[in-house]
């Protein structure tokens, strides 16, 4: 089974940067894309960014420009660099994967990012 660890959740002002982690583990033989997700509660989980294997990322409007998601070859890790946070961002972050030739995804449990005074 594949394993997902996101870290780096927190608080922090608005205004202010911080970065999430995630480590992806188990059987994981070729990756196609990793990204990350985020949930308020009472709203449906929304698309925050991804990055494929070669590089290309995409991002959700609302972070674009400053979130930057990425990753290091050969390694089932991926990053999201968060500034210019707003209350708006408040959310549990979840991080997959997405293996090639595999027609699901794989999801960590989340990390808390509260922006906040």
């Amino acid at each position: 089974q594949v394993r997902l660890v996101e870290s780096g959740g927190g608080l922090v002002q608005p205004g202010g940067s911080l970065t999430l982690s995630c480590a992806a583990s188990g059987n994981i033989f070729s990756i196609d894309v990793m990204g990350w997700y985020r949930q308020v509660p009472g709203k449906q989980r929304e698309f925050v960014a991804t990055i494929s294997t070669g590089g290309s990322t995409n991002y959700a409007d609302s972070v674009k420009d400053r979130f930057s998601v990425s990753r290091e070859n050969g390694k089932a890790t991926v990053d999201l660099q968060m500034s210019s946070l707003k209350s708006d961002d408040t959310a549990v972050y979840y991080c997959y994967v997405i293996c090639r030739h595999v027609p699901r995804a794989y999801w960590g449990q989340g990390t808390q990012v509260t922006v906040s005074s």
